[in-house]
């Protein structure tokens, strides 16, 4: 044989081995889909937290009684269906044959009693509810029956919320824990089981399709709502805080799909042919300033005030988007722009000219005398990392004594949680950003509620919002509704609970073979690779 013979022979054997290794790897990458979310994910219990990571954690693999569609409506999940009776005071929900957790046991109603009584306590949809249930009882393993004290309109909607905390099912063992302690075990029902033995936080976060997962035949696929059809069998969350690393790994194949790209790297990527970039969200997101009302210097509403002629959301939108004016909208209020519900009244003390001068002025008159402020922020998370750098230099222009604390998301989220006093540890202000959906109406909105001690991180008592809501919910028509709206945010401009800080666009960023992905948070079901 000659030699280039056998140079041929070498080459076809050399091939025909690398083929398999290629189609291997080609059919692992198809399988797999890497994923950098928005911040690392430091606590498993969605309904400890409103925190957006542990919301998405709990999309991957909890389950709800309904879901909701994009146009807003409830649709069963869990749930075959239910019936109302006796003038509309009892409720029975009866759920689909089948459904396991992801531990091999039947989800029985005990456990959707035991998660829907642990969310109510957090939730302020659910805390509503809770007023008006009599009771709420397992009939038998696959009937719950709601017992309530007067109708309640919304009670499926409720159950189906796709706010924060989402009202996720877990198993009753789990279920039992106190709502103001963490679960520490992640088992759902859902398309997707957490890898309890692949989690490292800071790192890597891992989920495999659950194989023995029933999707609904309810419905068509939208939101929360329809079939959850997990197309990959397994989703890696890898934590890369570095926007610039996290953006290179995109551009290479490393991953596909980083949910909050900045805005040099989105601008880069629109030059890019194997990536597309998108609204994550149809509707804008909200940026606010949430003081802690337990403390000083912020516990005194004429301080409060006094900041709001230094705000500028204009500042504070482009630290997040960019100049580009079609990302963002200065001088919004309290509920998302383009929905039934907002309007620019009241909004007065954050229009014209943004004055320093006044704003110190405005803090003498209401006996600011220097007391220690803290702000606690991230410096891994885009949006609360933007906006804490914004305040720090706003609060430093206005001569606060401020300490500023910066760490990682998942630190601000567990600090956030102590009511403790400056010298032990607490803290004055912090910023946040929330999705178009918690503050479409009141009745997610968490940043409006004066409830005090059960009210969101911040702790206002405000007895005339908690008045105004209540009415908003037994309100007997849209226009009733949009008037309490009104009136809601005029007393939200006055006491200050928090300060509306405009609204933007958030983007996200994939590789272009990624389609069918659905719209809203970071969701992972329906897409998959083309």
């Amino acid at each position: 044989m000659q030699r280039r013979d056998l140079l041929a022979a070498g080459l076809a054997a050399g091939a025909a081995t690398a083929l398999p290794r290629i189609a291997a790897a080609q059919t692992a990458r198809n399988r797999t889909l890497r994923f950098v979310p928005q911040a690392n994910l430091t606590s498993l219990d969605p309904i400890w937290t409103t925190a957006y990571i542990t919301r998405n954690h709990g999309l991957m693999i909890f389950d709800t009684l309904y879901g909701t569609g994009s146009d807003f409506q409830p649709q069963p999940q869990m749930a075959e269906g239910h019936v109302f009776e006796q003038d509309n005071k009892v409720c029975t929900v009866t759920l689909r044959a089948g459904l396991r957790f992801h531990d091999g046991e039947p989800v029985r109603a005990v456990d959707c009693v035991a998660s829907l009584t642990r969310w109510m306590r957090r939730s302020p949809m659910g805390q509503k509810l809770a007023t008006v249930v009599e009771e709420l009882s397992a009939l038998d393993d696959r009937r719950l029956r709601f017992r309530l004290k007067q109708p309640f309109p919304l009670l499926i909607h409720a159950i189906g919320s796709v706010n924060a905390p989402i009202p996720f099912i877990m198993p009753e063992r789990l279920a039992r824990t106190d709502p103001f302690q963490q679960v520490r075990e992640a088992v759902g029902s859902g398309p997707y089981r957490f890898k309890a033995d692949e989690f490292n936080s800071g790192s890597m976060v891992v989920y495999e399709r659950n194989a023995a997962y029933s999707p609904t035949p309810a419905g068509t696929r939208s939101l929360t709502a329809g079939p959850k059809v997990a197309n990959f069998d397994r989703v890696e969350w890898h934590i890369i805080t570095d926007a610039a690393t996290a953006a290179s790994a995109l551009q290479t194949g490393e991953i596909d799909w980083y949910e909050q790209p900045t805005p040099e790297f989105r601008q880069l990527f629109a030059r890019t042919r194997d990536i597309k970039t998108e609204p994550i969200d149809p509707l804008p997101n909200a940026a606010i300033m949430r003081f802690n009302h337990l403390h000083p210097p912020f516990n005194d509403k004429k301080i409060r005030q006094a900041i709001l002629a230094a705000v500028s959301q204009e500042d504070y939108l482009t630290a997040i988007v960019g100049t580009d004016p079609g990302m963002f909208q200065a001088v919004t209020g309290v509920f998302t722009p383009g929905t039934p519900l907002a309007s620019d009244v009241g909004l007065e003390p954050l229009k014209g000219p943004r004055d320093i001068d006044r704003a110190k002025a405005m803090l003498r008159e209401a006996g600011y005398t220097n007391q220690q402020m803290r702000l606690i922020g991230p410096t891994d998370i885009l949006a609360p990392s933007a906006l804490s750098q914004v305040g720090a230099d706003m609060f430093r222009r206005l001569g606060m004594n401020m300490d500023l604390v910066l760490t990682d998301w998942g630190t601000v989220v567990q600090r956030r949680a102590s009511r403790e006093p400056l010298e032990r540890g607490g803290w004055s202000v912090f910023y946040t950003a929330f999705g178009s959906y918690d503050f479409l109406d009141p009745s997610g909105h968490f940043p409006i509620r004066g409830n005090g001690a059960n009210a969101w991180f911040g702790w206002p008592t405000v007895p005339r919002l908690e008045e105004l809501r209540d009415a908003w919910f037994d309100a007997p028509d849209a226009a009733t509704q949009k008037r309490l709206a009104v009136d809601i945010q005029r007393v939200v401009m006055d006491e200050v609970p928090y300060v509306p800080l405009g609204s933007y666009v958030s983007m996200t960023a994939m590789r272009r073979d990624l389609v069918d992905r659905v719209v809203g948070p970071a969701m992972f079901w329906g897409i998959r690779r083309a």
